[in-house]
């Protein structure tokens, strides 16, 4: 597997205003709003994009509803790495023995992406974002 550059990365919030209350108000960073609460900017350097996560959209995204199950442990944050084929970087997840979420799913806004939990309990997405290539190619 090849990553390629850091597609996003940003905390998964229980409570979305505690949340942007600490990114916006003390660290000053200025976010774009999206439908559920989906807070985001890609003008923090260091990644792609910084998002703040509602955990409904989250489990939404990973297994179709909008509670996680109480049985897969519940993540803190979310880290994407766009890798050069998402079916390859799948296939060698499952070759070792890593425990898939999602598989090579299309997002509805475009991104391909395969889910796990990471032994940290991060959600950890490897990822084909098409928009990100564009600019990063």
């Amino acid at each position: 597997m090849k990553v390629l550059f850091i597609a996003g990365f940003g905390p998964i919030a229980s409570d979305v205003a505690q949340s942007r209350q600490l990114y916006e108000e003390v660290f000053g960073i200025a976010f774009k709003v999206e439908e559920g609460e989906y807070l985001h900017t890609e003008e923090v350097k260091g990644s792609n994009t910084f998002a703040v996560w509602p955990l409904s959209q989250a489990a939404e995204s990973c297994f179709g509803t909008d509670v996680w199950p109480s049985e897969v442990v519940r993540p803190q944050a979310w880290l994407e790495f766009d890798v050069d084929s998402v079916e390859s970087a799948t296939r060698e997840l499952e070759e070792r023995g890593y425990k898939l979420l999602v598989r090579n799913r299309t997002e509805p806004w475009g991104q391909v992406v395969t889910r796990l939990i990471s032994p940290e309990g991060l959600l950890v997405g490897v990822t084909e974002t098409p928009w990100m290539r564009r600019t990063s190619d």
